[in-house]
């Protein structure tokens, strides 16, 4: 029997919608998705989050219409609730405790995840030591300014995913985020890809899995499991 794989889920502490004065943060389905497939997996999960304790939830991915099984899963599941409640500070957790990384998306890592030294420095340390970093949504931001060991950028020539322009023209956005993923990740020379708005779709290139939007949460998730077997 090989040793449970360790895998830590970095969420955002980032609450404010920019200064609509809307709350903002995770996506539920994003991280319920990955994480039950990663425990059910028999993965070991360690959460994480820039300032520690429990991460902002984006209320508008409570509404009944965003339910999923997952979703549902979670409401139920006390313990995990008590994970989540009490994450690791980003500054605590060290890459070489883990085997791979997992951050879920809402609009909250745009804000604080991006440009977020202690991110950037983890997500480089799991790419110098050849583990997957997995991004799903808006958390393909956090692998924006990540470099691989030769100095060049981790999506430069990569194909990656992340929520499109025209998914955030849907939820009428495109005006208030701080950029527009779609256009970054181009602007940084990764091969962009994308289906159908709100279909589930993650592509792997090298150590690098990008999901697309919350619906394609699981399909990351994984990924990053057949990646680790």
């Amino acid at each position: 029997m090989s040793a449970a794989k360790k895998i830590l889920m970095v969420l955002t502490s980032h609450d404010q919608l920019g200064n609509t004065e809307h709350k903002t943060g995770f996506w539920v389905e994003e991280f319920a998705a990955p994480y039950y497939v990663f425990l059910d997996g028999g993965a070991e999960i360690t959460l994480a989050s820039p300032n520690g304790g429990q991460p902002p939830i984006d209320p508008n991915s409570e509404l009944p219409d965003f339910q999923t099984d997952a979703t549902r899963r979670f409401d139920q599941d006390e313990a995990a609730k008590q994970q989540l409640a009490s994450t690791h500070k980003l500054a605590d957790v060290n890459a070489s405790d883990y085997d791979a990384v997992f951050y879920p998306g809402g609009h909250g890592p745009l804000w604080d995840l991006t440009d977020n030294p202690q991110s950037i420095a983890l997500l480089e340390s799991f790419v110098a030591q050849n583990k997957p970093v997995a991004a799903v949504c808006h958390a393909s931001a956090a692998l924006l300014n990540v470099k691989q060991t030769d100095g060049q950028l981790l999506v430069k020539g990569k194909a990656a995913t992340g929520f499109t322009n025209s998914e955030e023209a849907a939820v009428q956005l495109t005006e208030v985020v701080p950029f527009l993923l779609e256009d970054e990740l181009k602007a940084r020379g990764a091969d962009y890809q994308a289906v159908a708005d709100w279909n589930p779709f993650a592509i792997q290139d090298g150590l690098m899995i990008t999901g697309q939007n919350p619906a394609s949460s699981e399909m990351a998730a994984e990924k990053v499991l057949q990646h680790l077997a």
